[in-house]
Parts: structure tokens; C-alpha cells; sequence
């Protein structure tokens, strides 16, 4: 699984509240633990439905 945070994300900080060993906010914009997103899979994919701005993108 891949994910992309795109440029719209606004840093509401879901993403982090949903997956914090995958997602935090770093700034106005979350970033993606890389290392970490093999083994929460499924809240990845929660925080990427929850996301209020679509922003996190999800490839296999």
C-alpha cells in the first residue's frame, strides 16, 4: 500500500487522531510514517475515508 498526502490537505489533524503511528501534522500538513503504514493498513484507509478534504491518496 502507497499513500500520498496531496497539497489540499488543510492539517485538521484526523488522519493523526485516527492513525497517530502513521500520520502527524507537521505544520499546516500532515506527513505519512512510510515505515509504519504495512502494519495499520486498515487505519489508513479509515484516516483516508475520514479525511474532510480528500487528501490522502491510496494505492496498492
Amino acid at each position: 500500500m502507497n499513500i500520498t498526502v496531496l497539497d489540499t490537505c488543510v492539517g485538521c489533524g484526523a488522519c493523526a487522531i485516527i492513525n497517530p503511528e502513521v500520520f502527524e501534522i507537521n505544520g499546516d500538513k500532515a506527513i505519512a510514517n512510510y515505515d509504519k503504514i504495512s502494519t495499520t493498513e486498515d487505519l489508513c484507509i479509515d484516516a483516508a475515508i475520514t479525511c474532510p478534504v480528500n487528501a490522502i491518496e491510496i494505492a496498492d
